[in-house]
């Protein structure tokens, strides 16, 4: 399988993106990264739409509900939000939405700092695997992978996918 090309996937997210914005009547959208990956997404497509606006970070690692069950123990670094969540217009940003769980555990976060008016989101891949009803509002691509898949996203700069196989 060929994965695509985030380089590529960007420009068609960004005009993806300012489409759902204007139809949405958004004027002023605040944005975060969900770390790691997301927050590289989130810097190459500020820059790809020639937005100098601060970016939020968020690490959901407290957030998460499977980490024990996965002996992932995360190194938790605090989220930096260098602006207001209540009644803002929000664009989460992640780089590969699987279960569906990270971006649970990024809105459960954030609704912990104060209630936005409005949550987009937006992800480089949509694996087609989720476990929760979760849905991007905007998407680079979509993908259907085997069980024993899963996609890894490196940068920040290049970004670069790497399929990778899981042992059985």
């Amino acid at each position: 399988m060929n994965l695509p090309d985030p380089a590529e996937l960007l420009p068609q997210m960004a005009s993806a993106l300012i489409k759902h914005l204007n139809h949405r009547q958004i004027a002023e959208p605040r944005f975060i990264g969900i770390r790691t990956g997301g927050v590289w997404v989130a810097r190459a497509l500020l820059e790809t739409l020639g937005n100098h606006e601060p970016l939020g970070i968020l690490d959901v690692s407290f957030y998460r509900d499977d980490f024990t069950q996965s002996g992932l123990h995360p190194q938790v670094k605090p989220s930096e939000l260098p602006f207001e969540i209540e009644g803002q217009h929000l664009v989460l940003i992640d780089d590969v939405l699987m279960s569906g769980r990270t971006i649970r555990a990024a809105l459960n976060e954030l609704f912990d700092y104060g209630r936005p008016a409005s949550v987009t989101l937006a992800c480089l891949l949509d694996l087609n695997a989720r476990e929760l009803p979760i849905r991007p509002d905007v998407v680079g691509a979509t993908l259907s992978l085997a069980a024993n898949q899963r996609v890894k996203l490196s940068g920040p700069t290049p970004l670069t996918l790497e399929l990778q196989t899981l042992a059985n």
